[in-house]
């Protein structure tokens, strides 16, 4: 994981719905070039720069759900 990329956990994601709430509330985020979800490992991958980890979170909990790193 370099600089420029955040993962996160996010358990209690299990269809296309969930990976399209979270895309859509992350990639409105400042600084947020793409984001990569993995459902069959609950991984959030985040890319860009000046990335704000605190600010992530927040998007993936106004998405509903719970993330951690």
């Amino acid at each position: 994981m370099d600089a420029n990329t955040l993962t996160f956990e996010v358990l209690a994601m299990s269809c296309g719905h969930c990976v399209s709430a979270i895309t859509a509330e992350v990639s409105q985020l400042s600084g947020v070039a793409g984001v990569a979800i993995d459902l069959e490992t609950k991984a959030v991958v985040v890319s860009g720069d000046g990335l704000d980890e605190l600010a992530i979170r927040h998007a993936i909990e106004e998405a509903g759900f719970e993330a951690s790193q």
